[in-house]
This record gives structure tokens, sequence and C-alpha cells, in this order.
């Protein structure tokens, strides 16, 4: 089945590029477009949604506002989720942030609120499309250096990065090798780097991270790296804290 992908931003060109491209592929379908945070709520209503392409700075609603509510199991947006191919209730769709400001704080706190990903706007097509097709399967598409750079920047500034009062013991529950491993995504390695740096065949780390995100009740890597910086498992800069 084709992914059903919704264009939420305030500019109609921009949505028109975006369709063009999407409309392209034989495995995507652009099901829905919002021109605001507000109207693309209301659109999930009635409308089944994979991948919502979200823009940060809109009229109204913004594009964080109408991620933590999708996100968040904002029931009103939730609804739009119909019934798939097997008849179960698909859930909430996935948010793609796409920004035209690289280190765009907005975009930061959107990942926070439960994006799984987030690109500039002038990404080239083809990683945009593959951006779209692995956050559909389930996986954060930050590069590893804008993680590093965002979290570097950002994590001092966050309102609650000095409340997690959640985060140590949430990262107790992990093994050491767990640990060791939470501190490499956090880094912003892929799975391959971590598996060379640890000398573990990529499955194993793969393995490894699942049961992180399980334990620590996360939805992707990229919480996964915003909850090691805010628990004091990483400080920024990149460096991990003495245990």
């Amino acid at each position: 089945m084709a992914i059903r992908v919704m264009l939420v931003d305030d500019q109609a060109l921009l949505r028109t590029g975006f369709r063009m491209v999407l409309a392209a592929q034989p495995d995507m379908e652009v099901v829905a477009e919002a021109g605001d945070g507000a109207e693309a709520l209301d659109v999930l209503r009635h409308t089944r949604v994979d991948v919502v392409l979200m823009d940060v700075r809109m009229p109204r609603m913004d594009g964080v506002e109408a991620t933590r509510r999708i996100c968040g199991g904002d029931r009103s947006a939730d609804r739009g989720a119909a019934q798939g191919a097997s008849g179960a209730e698909s859930g909430a769709p996935r948010v793609l942030i796409l920004t035209t400001f690289d280190l765009d704080e907005y975009a930061f706190t959107a990942l926070k609120a439960g994006a799984s990903g987030f690109m500039l706007k002038d990404v080239p097509p083809d990683e945009l499309l593959t951006a779209i097709r692995a956050v559909h399967s389930g996986d954060a598409v930050v590069a590893p250096s804008t993680t590093r750079r965002l979290l570097d920047r950002f994590t001092p500034m966050l309102p609650n990065a000095a409340e997690a009062a959640a985060g140590p013991t949430a990262i107790d529950r992990l093994t050491d090798r767990e640990r060791e491993v939470l501190l490499l995504v956090a880094q912003g390695l892929s799975n391959g780097e971590i598996a060379r740096k640890l000398v573990l065949s990529e499955a194993t780390v793969k393995t490894h991270v699942g049961r992180i995100l399980t334990k620590l009740e996360l939805r992707d890597r990229v919480q996964a790296v915003v909850l090691a910086y805010e628990s004091g498992l990483v400080r920024a800069g990149g460096g991990g804290a003495a245990r």
C-alpha cells in the first residue's frame, strides 16, 4: 500500500513542489494538505495519514504544538487513523519536521514533542523520499551531525532540562551494555558505527537499541538522544558524564 502523506505548510507554493515530487513515486500518495497546525488537526479527524510533513513556523497553530497534539495521543487527531489493510487501527501518524532554518530551536522542541525527524526544506528530493520511507517504517531521520549540533546548542535552553527527575531512574533500568549503546546513539553514531566501535554485529546493536526504547518507553532514537542529554548521561558537547 502507498504511504499516505499529508503536507502542512502555510506556503502553498512549497506544498505544490513537495506534492509534485511525491506524486511521481509509486509508493507514495499525498492524501491531504493544510496551511497550519489547527487545520491539520481538523483534517486528521477524518483522514487516515501515515506521515505528516510538518512546517514549524505557521499562523494560528505552529508545527510544534500540532506535533505535540498528534504524537501525544490527542484523540482529535488520532481518530483520523482509520482502519488499515489488516483491519487494525494504525495509530497516530508519524511527523517529519521540515524547516527553512538549520538549528531551529522550534524544530528541536518539536522533536521533543514526538516528531520522528528533522530536515531542511532544501533537502535533495531523493533524501526527502528516503526520509519519508524511513519514518514510515519506524526509524528516526535526523542526521548524526545535525543531532549533535542541535543538542549541543539547545539542550541547555530546555525549560525542563534541570527538572528531569525521572531521567536517572529511567536510565538505571538499562544494563551496562545498553547504557554504552545509548551513549553512542546520543553522540550521533549510526548502528553500523556503533557496531564497529563496540566490535558487535549490526543486528546485535539494533537489538540493544530496541530494548533501550522499550525499557525507557520511548518512541524512537530521537527521543532516546533527548533523554540521554536531559538525564545527564551525555553532556552538551557530546561527552559522556561520569557515572
